[in-house]
């Protein structure tokens, strides 16, 4: 059993213990989520400037079931660990998957759900997500993710140049563009996002899913470190939606298929 999986455990068993003494805890009146709106179908604005989004819906439910407040504060992807110790906002949800070295830096929730990881490439490319297929190709990321710590740490060093962006959207113009060869992002928001649009019509999902220690074993809620209070109001909150159903109404709203945790 790798540390990772040891300490997702230990948080589960956490989880169970603090909602017996719940109702001991001071009620939190409002929370204030860090989320990156270039991310669809997780998260992104409507022509009117409106936050939309499955994590959007996910964080809504967990306000309503805690009974608090939501607030949305809009921030790149990459700036949001160092912007969560600087107190900006509370916690980060954003498709942030839970890694070794993100939690030497913050704590999470319980994991929440499970998308996968794949490469998106020209249609017929017959590109895969190996170091020997991408040598000589340019792949873009988007930056502080954990398919930009893949990308470098096993492609790069032989020959794949890796290209971070700020935003995923300025990722999938370079890529209908021409200026890269693939995009290494997650499935789910390739695939309902990109892929469902009309810049998308030329490109598919390429190889298999990707699985590695480095990319973590799903997503969950950024927290600062000793936050123990918010931690156990949204573990909470988040085993209520799931027994009463909510969660699986959200997720059916953007996933064809079951991205919830199989304990």
């Amino acid at each position: 059993m790798n540390i990772l999986t040891q300490r997702l455990r230990q948080t589960l068993a956490v989880a169970v213990m603090a909602g017996c003494t719940f109702g001991a805890h001071a009620k939190i009146e409002q929370v204030r989520f860090a989320v990156d709106p270039t991310y669809p179908p997780f998260e992104s604005k409507t022509p009117q400037g409106k936050l939309v989004g499955f994590d959007i819906d996910l964080g809504n439910a967990l306000c309503t079931q805690m009974q608090a407040k939501c607030v949305w504060v809009e921030s790149q992807f990459d700036g949001m660990i160092p912007a969560l110790k600087a107190r900006k906002f509370d916690a980060i949800l954003s498709d942030m998957g839970i890694t070794e070295e993100r939690l030497k830096q913050i704590d999470f929730t319980v994991p929440l759900y499970d998308t996968h990881t794949q490469l998106v490439a020209r249609k017929g490319s017959g590109l895969l997500p190996t170091a020997e297929s991408l040598k000589g190709k340019t792949v873009g990321v988007e930056q502080g993710t954990v398919q930009e710590r893949y990308a470098v740490a096993k492609w790069q060093p032989h020959g794949v140049t890796v290209v971070p962006y700020g935003d995923q959207a300025q990722v999938e113009s370079d890529l209908v563009s021409g200026r890269l060869d693939a995009v290494f992002t997650d499935a789910a928001q390739a695939a309902i996002g990109f892929l469902k649009h009309p810049q998308g019509k030329d490109f598919e999902l390429a190889g298999p899913i990707v699985q590695d220690p480095i990319i973590g074993p799903g997503t969950a809620v950024g927290l600062r470190k000793g936050d123990t209070e918010l931690k156990t109001a949204l573990d909470n909150a988040f085993a209520e939606i799931k027994k009463n159903g909510t969660f699986d109404q959200i997720q059916k709203r953007y996933f064809a298929t079951d991205i919830s945790i199989q304990q």
